[in-house]
C-alpha cells in the first residue's frame, strides 16, 4: 500500500518511527555534485496546506500587465496529501487522486516543481503522488502550496544547496503566490503577491469556517471591474483593530467586482455573519468565502451544494 494511502486510512495521520512534520525519512547519503547517480533510499509525505487572504487590496497596475497588491496570507489546516517515493524505473510520475484535476500531468504545478530542479541539478526519477483536497478555482493557492511543498521535499530528499530564501525565488517561478508556501507563516504580502514583510499577526484559538460554492471565478473577471487604488485604511493599520471592528476597515476589492455577479457567493458572507461570525471575506479572487469565529463551529449542513471546511487557526 502506498503511503499517501495509508495516511488517508489513517486520518491523515502517518504513523512511523519518527512522525515529526508528518514525514518519515531515511537516511540519505548523496553526492551534491552527481543527483541521478544517487541510489535513492527516502520516501517523504507531507500535508501541503491552503491559505486565505485577509484583506487583498488592488493598488496599481503595472507595465507589465499584472498588478500590485497588499494582502495578508494567513495558513489554514486544510490540507492536500503529497508523497514522493523512488522511481521503479528511469520516468517521474505524477498520480493525482482525490477531486479531479484536469490537464496533463507535465503542467500540474507539483511537476513542473520537479521538472524546475531537475533542469538545475540532473535529479533521478521518482514517483509522486498527490490527493486533492483542497479545491481549485477558490483562492485557496492549493495548486501553489502543492508545488511549494515539492521543492521543499525535494530539497530535503536529495540535500540539495538551497536555502528557503533561494528555494523561494525558484517557487516565484512557478506562481505568484508559491513563494509565500515556502515561508508558510502569517506575512504581509505586496507587488505581485510575491514581496514579503513579517507581522506578529495571529488568530491562534480562533475558528475558521470556509465555504466554496459550484462556482468557478475566473482571474479575469474578477480584475475586470476593480479600479486600482490604495486602501483608506493600510492593512497593517486596519489589522490592529480589534478583529470585531475588521468588517468596516479590511475588505477584499474582489468582492466589489464578483459579488455583482455571483451573489450566491455575497450572500454566503453574509450568512457568516448572520451566524455569528467576528468576520468574514472571500479569499482571493473567490470564488470561496471564509469566517472567523470565536467557538467552533460546523455547518457542513447549512451550505447545500458547497464544499464545507471547519478548523481551528494554529498560528
Amino acid at each position: 500500500m502506498l503511503f499517501y494511502q495509508r495516511a488517508i486510512n489513517d486520518k491523515c495521520v502517518y504513523a512511523t518511527k519518527n512522525s515529526r512534520n508528518a514525514m518519515y525519512q531515511l537516511q540519505l547519503s548523496a553526492n551534491k555534485c552527481n543527483f541521478a547517480n544517487v541510489k535513492i533510499s527516502t520516501f517523504m509525505i507531507t500535508f501541503p496546506n491552503a491559505k486565505i487572504n485577509i484583506g487583498l487590496y488592488v493598488t496599481s497596475r503595472r507595465p507589465d500587465g499584472y498588478h500590485n497588491l497588499e494582502t495578508l496570507f494567513y495558513p489554514i489546516e486544510l490540507r492536500d496529501i503529497l508523497e514522493i517515493v523512488p522511481a521503479k524505473g528511469d520516468t517521474t510520475t505524477l498520480t493525482v487522486t482525490g477531486i479531479a484535476v484536469d490537464g496533463e500531468a507535465e503542467k500540474n504545478l507539483v511537476m513542473r516543481a520537479y521538472r524546475l530542479l531537475e533542469s538545475e541539478f540532473n535529479l533521478p526519477a521518482v514517483e509522486i503522488h498527490l490527493h486533492k483536497v483542497i479545491p481549485f478555482g477558490a483562492g485557496l493557492g492549493g495548486g501553489s502550496a502543492d508545488a511549494a511543498y515539492a521543492l521543499v521535499m525535494l530539497r530535503d530528499m536529495f540535500s540539495l544547496p538551497l536555502d528557503d530564501d533561494e528555494l523561494a525565488k525558484r517557487a516565484a517561478r512557478l506562481g505568484a503566490d508559491c513563494p509565500f508556501f515556502i515561508y508558510n507563516r502569517p506575512l504581509i504580502a505586496t507587488g505581485i503577491g510575491d514581496c514579503f514583510t513579517s507581522t506578529p499577526f495571529t488568530l491562534k484559538g480562533k475558528y475558521i469556517v470556509l465555504v466554496k460554492p459550484s462556482i468557478a471565478v475566473s482571474t479575469a473577471e474578477a480584475y475586470a471591474h476593480v479600479v486600482p487604488q490604495n486602501p483608506q485604511t493600510p492593512l497593517d493599520k486596519g489589522l490592529a483593530n480589534p478583529i470585531e471592528q475588521w468588517k468596516d476597515c479590511v475588505s477584499n476589492d474582489f468582492e466589489k467586482s464578483v459579488f455583482p455577479t455571483y451573489p450566491q457567493i455575497a450572500a454566503i458572507k453574509q450568512r457568516m455573519y448572520d451566524m455569528g461570525a467576528v468576520y468574514a471575506s472571500m479569499s482571493g479572487s473567490g470564488s470561496s468565502v471564509f469566517g472567523i469565529f470565536d467557538n467552533e463551529a460546523n455547518f457542513a449542513n447549512t451550505f447545500d451544494d458547497c464544499f464545507v471546511w471547519h478548523g481551528e487557526c494554529k498560528v
